[in-house]
């Protein structure tokens, strides 16, 4: 076989290789449109700083800077990246709790698309119902005031349309099923562990047979045997019920174990999603191969990990670099990096990374 003939046969089996590629991610996307939950497109939380005598806008924090991703039923999202990356802020603004800037949070219920964005309050309050949250904080979340039971039971009053069974029942079954005895009903949240706090307050988010469930650092608080408990219980209860979560978190070993997909923030911008084993074990992104380089391992000496330290700080979301916002810190930077910001490319068959040099 001539040279000529050998490069021809392999530009057409590279060829080949692409077009098998493209059929498969056009498969994965059909697949994907189906059983869609939820569709966040270019979603942005921005806050104003107000200054001077007359408290006029003086700056604007970029806290989430436009992140787009689909979430189907039963699928958990992890979404992680370091303090201050804005994961937190997104979760809020998905489900209402900040007035999102610009974007659209798409919820797909009965065949029907809504965006949450466009709703007023009272047109929010029934899909209130189906999508619910967990605070990072299981005793700041909790009414000191209320007993367990009262807690639990107080979105079956607001939603009462979704009940069905006695309220007190209800709550006697939620109870059991997060692992808390029924003889608990009429004690006050401190007299609890903060364990136990936390599955009172995944009781709570249950009540109204949501489903969607936003997890803000649920376990973060908690020590790692109480960790690995509550991650567990989540696990159980989402094949229950067939829930499906955006679990937010820093903890990147805590993501991979419960998630299906696991999306990279970095200063309001998500810079890296795929599937889980993927985005863990061949990360694409720098910033992505930094912050799993620094996950530690149970027995350092049985693998040698190279540990990525990025150089400098983390920029304030008052004043982003222009262009890629981990310019300032990338190891691979480039000159066109401060003027471009990178849209998220697909590297792989449902592998999306926001930078063209990977």
């Amino acid at each position: 076989m001539t040279n000529a003939m050998a490069e021809k046969k392999n530009m057409l089996e590279k060829r080949l290789e692409e077009a098998e590629k493209k059929i498969a991610r056009l498969e994965k996307k059909l697949q994907s449109s189906e059983n869609l939950l939820l569709e966040v497109r270019n979603l942005m939380k921005h806050f104003p700083v107000l200054g001077g005598v007359l408290r006029r806008q003086v700056a604007t924090i970029k806290a989430v800077d436009g992140i787009s991703f689909k979430l189907k039923a039963g699928e958990t999202m992890g979404l992680v990246g370091e303090s201050g990356c804005g994961k937190s802020t997104a979760g809020r603004a998905i489900i209402g709790l900040y007035r999102a800037t610009h974007g659209e949070v798409n919820f797909h219920e009965g065949g029907g698309t809504v965006d949450l964005t466009k709703l007023t309050r009272k047109q929010m309050q029934p899909y209130r119902a189906e999508i619910q949250m967990i605070f990072q904080d299981p005793y700041s979340s909790l009414n000191p005031r209320l007993t367990v039971g009262n807690i639990i039971e107080e979105p079956m009053h607001i939603h009462p349309h979704k009940m069905d069974m006695d309220y007190k029942d209800k709550v006697i079954w939620l109870m059991e099923k997060v692992g808390l005895r029924s003889d608990q009903f009429d004690r006050y949240p401190h007299e609890f562990s903060g364990g136990q706090r936390q599955r009172i307050g995944i009781a709570r988010a249950l009540a109204t047979n949501p489903k969607l469930i936003i997890a803000d650092e649920p376990v973060s608080a908690l020590d790692v045997s109480v960790q690995a408990q509550v991650i567990n219980l989540m696990q159980d209860l989402q094949g229950e019920f067939g829930l499906a979560f955006i679990f937010i978190a820093h903890d990147l070993s805590v993501v991979k174990h419960i998630s299906n997909r696991i999306a990279v923030m970095y200063l309001g911008n998500i810079v890296e999603i795929g599937e889980a084993d993927e985005v863990y074990n061949h990360p694409r992104h720098p910033y992505s191969q930094a912050l799993l380089s620094s996950v530690p391992l149970p027995d350092p000496k049985a693998v040698k990990k190279k540990r990525i330290i990025l150089e400098g700080d983390v920029p304030s979301p008052l004043d982003k670099p222009t262009g890629c916002g981990f310019r300032t810190r990338c190891p691979i930077v480039k000159p066109p990096c401060a003027r471009l910001v990178p849209a998220l490319e697909d590297k792989d068959i449902d592998h999306l990374v926001a930078c063209p040099y990977v």
